[in-house]
């Protein structure tokens, strides 16, 4: 159990800060995930500055959940489209739908 709490540190660990300091253009990517169909989760969308605010939006509008996490987010978006998310990241990932997943329960139960 220790081993795979230690790997999302790891994971963030590898991520480099900026060289500059002036602030960061926002990231986002948009996972999809069919457990019946796919072996893991799959980028769908990615992007920074605009196309990130207008993923953000989408997603808002389609009542689809948004997670904040500037980490995750960095190590997502070096993925391709379409790509599956490495082995490394499933415990980050699966704790993401996890949350994702309690705030469908509570909608439901509302």
């Amino acid at each position: 159990m220790m081993k795979h709490q230690s790997e999302p540190k790891r994971i963030r660990n590898k991520i480099e800060s900026p060289k500059s300091n002036t602030p960061n253009p926002r990231k986002a990517v948009a996972l999809k995930y069919k457990p019946r169909k796919d072996s893991a989760p799959k980028v769908t969308a990615r992007g920074t500055g605009l196309i990130a605010e207008k993923i953000i939006d989408f997603a808002r509008k389609e009542g689809i959940p948004v997670k904040d996490d500037p980490d995750l987010v960095e190590v997502l978006s070096r993925l391709d489209l379409k790509e599956e998310i490495p082995p490394e990241l499933y415990v980050i990932v699966a704790e993401l739908l996890a949350f994702v997943y309690s705030l469908n329960r509570k909608k439901a139960s509302m």
